[in-house]
């Protein structure tokens, strides 16, 4: 270890009354637990069936002021995006994150559309994203970070617009916990490749109000968070 990262874990032993690493007997418990995680509890209004939860999740999304369009499959949703941008007055011009699920999208065939696959930068005011998962429970959106999904396209541009297929929203937080313990079973590399360092929740776009309960859009983050929900399994 780093003499930094001894320093951190130095100091977080001696708050927890430790002075070194946990017995064995300890360790083993520890470990048990995180092999068999226990699920917290889980809202009533989430246990419901899927084409409920994709309901449920468009109306709690809707609540905390995100904008929501649905369509078939992927190739609709080049003209979707296009025509959002043209009703908010936005510019046709976004950065995109280099994610293959988002390649199965005709971008083609909106050619006034001019998009960049790198990270954003601040002129950058619209960026479009996946999500590798949502919780209906809320409509937030779960973020990952990684090679495909640089964390920044999500805060750095007013307008965030995210291309979820509907059999990523799961009914509640634990459904993302148990699909990234999922993730890191079925991976054969390492586990640094696998278990994202960051996730994100977002729910709805950035916004904070002030002492006279005034709501601001757009204080940490965008001010516009629109969710294209894609009805095909293609884009899983």
């Amino acid at each position: 270890m780093t003499a930094g990262r001894d320093e951190i874990l130095g100091a977080i032993r001696r708050s927890l009354g430790r002075s070194g690493p946990v017995d064995d007997s300890r360790a083993a418990e520890l470990r048990a637990r995180m092999a068999k995680p226990a699920r917290n509890l889980i809202p009533a209004r989430a246990d419901l069936p899927p084409s409920e939860v994709i309901d449920l999740f468009r109306s709690q999304a809707e609540g905390v002021f995100a904008t929501v369009d649905r369509v078939a499959d992927m190739s609709e949703v080049p003209q979707v995006l296009t025509e959002y941008l043209k009703r908010e007055n936005l510019p046709s011009q976004v950065v995109m994150a280099p994610d293959p699920s988002l390649d199965q999208a005709p971008w083609d065939n909106q050619p006034l559309l001019e998009i960049r696959r790198c990270l954003p930068v601040e002129s950058d005011m619209v960026s479009v994203t996946s999500a590798p998962a949502a919780i209906a429970e809320t409509g937030t959106l779960a973020m990952f970070s990684g090679a495909d999904h640089p964390s920044t396209l999500n805060f750095l541009p007013e307008t965030h617009v995210v291309v979820l297929p509907v059999n990523r929203i799961g009914k509640n937080y634990e459904d993302v916990w148990d699909l990234i313990r999922q993730r890191i079973a079925d991976g054969e590399g390492d586990l640094n490749d696998l278990m994202p360092r960051t996730v994100n929740l977002i729910t709805g776009p950035s916004r904070s109000g002030d002492i006279e309960q005034t709501l601001l859009l757009g204080a940490h983050g965008p001010r516009r968070l629109h969710i294209i929900l894609v009805d095909s399994d293609d884009a899983a």
